[in-house]
C-alpha cells in the first residue's frame, strides 16, 4: 500500500473511532434519561434498565456506524484541504478520484459489518427489548410496588408510594396509597405493610394500621374508616390495558421478526422492513463516497457553509430512506422501486459533485483591448 493511502485509511480510522465513541456517548445518555424515567414512572423495572439500554444501543450501532464513516471522512477531506496536504498529493501525480480506493477500504468492511446488524443482530436485539417488557407487563401489580418510589398500576386507577421499612421484620414502611373507583376516590394510609400469599395463588398487599379516606367526587359524601388490617388483591395486568397500542406492539414485533421470515411473509409491513434493513448498508457506502466531494472545499472560504450543508445532505438521505419505507408500509410506494429509488439518486448526485470536481474548466480568453 502506498503512503498516500496509508495516511487516509489511519486518518479515516482514528476520525472514525472518535466520532463513534462520542455519538455512542451521545445515544447512551439521552437512552439512559429516558429509560430511568420510564422506570421512575413504573412503566419499567429498575432492574431492567441495563439490559434494554444494552440492547437498545445494539438496535441503533447501525445508523450510529454509517454517520461515523460519513464524517469520519468529510473531516478526513476537508482537514487536507485546509491545511494545503491535498495541494502536495495533487503535485504527486494523484487527484480526487484516488481517494475512492482508501475509503472503499474503510467503508465497505463497515458496511458488512452494518448487513450483520441489521439483518441478524438487531432483530435479536428487538426481541429481548420486547421480552423484557413483556416479563414485565405480566408481573403481578404486588411485585411492582418497592420502597422509595410511586408506582402506577390499572392505568393510574391506583398510585401508591412505600416507605423503607423502620422495624425488623417489615418488608415496607410507611404506605400512602390513592385508589379510584367508580364512585369513590380513596386515599389510604398505613404503618406497615407486607406481602401475603393465599393457598389459592392470590397474592394480597395487606396493610396495617392505617386509615382510608372515601371521598364521592361532586358530592359532600365522605368515609373514614380505622383499620388494623386492611388487604389490596393486585392482579396482573391483562394484554388489552398494557401500555403500549396496538400498532406500536405490531411494529415492535414487526422488527423483531428473523430477516428469512419477512422474506416469506407477503405484506407491505414485512417489505418495508426488509428494505429498511438492506438499505442502511448501501447508505453507508454512498454516504462515505458522497462525503468526497462534499468534503472538497476551498480553504480561504471557511468550512462552516460546506460542513453544514454536507449534514443537511446526510440527514436528507436518511430521512428520505424512513420515508420510503413508511410509503412501502402503507402500499403507496412498490417495493422494487423504494429498494433501489433513494440509493440511485444520492449516487447519481455523487457522480455529477465527482464530475463538477474533476472536471477541467477552460481558461477564459483574453480580454481584446481596442486601440484608438
Amino acid at each position: 500500500m502506498s503512503l498516500f493511502k496509508r495516511s487516509v485509511v489511519s486518518e479515516i480510522l482514528s476520525h472514525a473511532g472518535v466520532v463513534f465513541s462520542t455519538l455512542l456517548v451521545v445515544w447512551l445518555s439521552v437512552l439512559l434519561v429516558r429509560l430511568l424515567g420510564e422506570a421512575a414512572n413504573g412503566a419499567i423495572g429498575a432492574d431492567v434498565v441495563f439490559g434494554l439500554a444494552t440492547f437498545s444501543s445494539i438496535t441503533a450501532l447501525p445508523v450510529i456506524l454509517a454517520v461515523s464513516v460519513f464524517i469520519a471522512v468529510l473531516t478526513t477531506i476537508t482537514r487536507n484541504y485546509r491545511e494545503s496536504e491535498m495541494v502536495v498529493w495533487f503535485a504527486s501525480g494523484l487527484s480526487l478520484k484516488d481517494w475512492v480506493g482508501p475509503v472503499l477500504r474503510c467503508a465497505v468492511p463497515v458496511a458488512l459489518l452494518i448487513a450483520m446488524l441489521t439483518l441478524l443482530a438487531s432483530p435479536w436485539a428487538y426481541r429481548q427489548i420486547s421480552e423484557y417488557r413483556q416479563r414485565y407487563e405480566q408481573r403481578s401489580d404486588l411485585s411492582k410496588v418497592t420502597a422509595g418510589q410511586f408506582i402506577e398500576t390499572e392505568g393510574g386507577a391506583r398510585v401508591f408510594f412505600a416507605e423503607e421499612p423502620t422495624k425488623p421484620g417489615e418488608e415496607m414502611g410507611n404506605v400512602i396509597a390513592r385508589v379510584i373507583d367508580p364512585e369513590w376516590l380513596s386515599v389510604i394510609t398505613a404503618d406497615s405493610a407486607r406481602i401475603q400469599n393465599e393457598p389459592n395463588g392470590d397474592r394480597f398487599l395487606v396493610l396495617s394500621n392505617g386509615h382510608r379516606y372515601d371521598l364521592k367526587p361532586g358530592k359532600s359524601d365522605l368515609r373514614l374508616l380505622d383499620f388494623e388490617s386492611y388487604g389490596f388483591r393486585l392482579e396482573s395486568k391483562s394484554n388489552a390495558n398494557s401500555m403500549a397500542t396496538v400498532r406500536e406492539r405490531a411494529e415492535r414485533e414487526m422488527k423483531a421478526r428473523p430477516t428469512l421470515q419477512l422474506f416469506g411473509d407477503d405484506t407491505d409491513n414485512a417489505r418495508a422492513q426488509i428494505m429498511w434493513r438492506i438499505s442502511l448498508p448501501l447508505a453507508a457506502l454512498n454516504l462515505a463516497l458522497l462525503a468526497i466531494p462534499l468534503g472538497a472545499v476551498n480553504p480561504r472560504l471557511g468550512r462552516s457553509g460546506d460542513l453544514l450543508i454536507a449534514g443537511l445532505v446526510g440527514l436528507l438521505y436518511m430521512n428520505l430512506i424512513n420515508l420510503s419505507r413508511g410509503w412501502i408500509s402503507k402500499g403507496q410506494l412498490e417495493f422494487g422501486v423504494g429498494v433501489w429509488l433513494v440509493h440511485a439518486l444520492f449516487t447519481a448526485l455523487m457522480i455529477y459533485m465527482m464530475w463538477r470536481r474533476l472536471r477541467v474548466k477552460a481558461p477564459r480568453p483574453p480580454k481584446q483591448v481596442a486601440v484608438a
